[in-house]
């Protein structure tokens, strides 16, 4: 077995040189200090908004104000509306609501919540379920339903705490 050699003075001298020349080395940038002539300062800035989610936003509005809170969540399109309504449904209570019969033809049906949680929307026609939909309140929702013959839907709207509602069915 042969003796372990130590490592050649060569190699000792280039990693203490290389580790002299590294050591050495700084980075550099453009930090706007070296700019010629006179800098003025700036004012101070306010931060930028903070997006947070406010849940006030997402509290009922009273029977009083539901009107203006459906009109500004569901602006007027200029299309003719079918049917439209909006209301309050209290805690673990169900409301429904009937459209007048309508022709056939495909529709857009715009629904809208305010709420802490959740509700659901179940729209029907006489032998049909055409949206079954749990809406996350402060996000609009609009689907497109097509009537094969003139028939009135009923609108089934759900929600486990106080909330406000909105639909708007329009002839497309």
């Amino acid at each position: 077995m042969r003796p372990a050699r130590k490592p050649a003075a060569a190699v000792v001298i280039a990693a203490m040189a290389a580790g002299m020349v590294l050591g050495g080395c700084e980075y550099t940038y453009d930090d706007g200090r070296n700019l010629p002539g006179p800098v003025e300062a700036e004012g101070t800035r306010l931060p930028g908004p903070v997006f947070t989610r406010d849940p006030l936003q997402n509290d009922p509005v009273s029977e009083q104000d539901v009107g203006a809170w459906a009109a500004r969540t569901l602006p007027d399109t200029g299309q003719p509306v079918a049917s439209a309504g909006a209301g309050l449904v209290a805690a673990g209570n169900v409301r429904t609501e009937s459209t007048p019969v309508l022709g056939t033809g495909t529709y857009a049906l715009a629904l809208a919540c305010r709420s802490q949680r959740r509700v659901t929307f179940t729209v029907r026609s006489d032998s049909l379920t055409l949206v079954d939909l749990g809406l996350r309140c402060g996000i609009n929702r609009e689907n497109v339903i097509y009537l094969s013959s003139e028939t009135a839907l009923t609108i089934r709207v759900e929600a486990r705490t106080g909330a406000n509602y909105a639909y708007r069915l329009r002839l497309l």
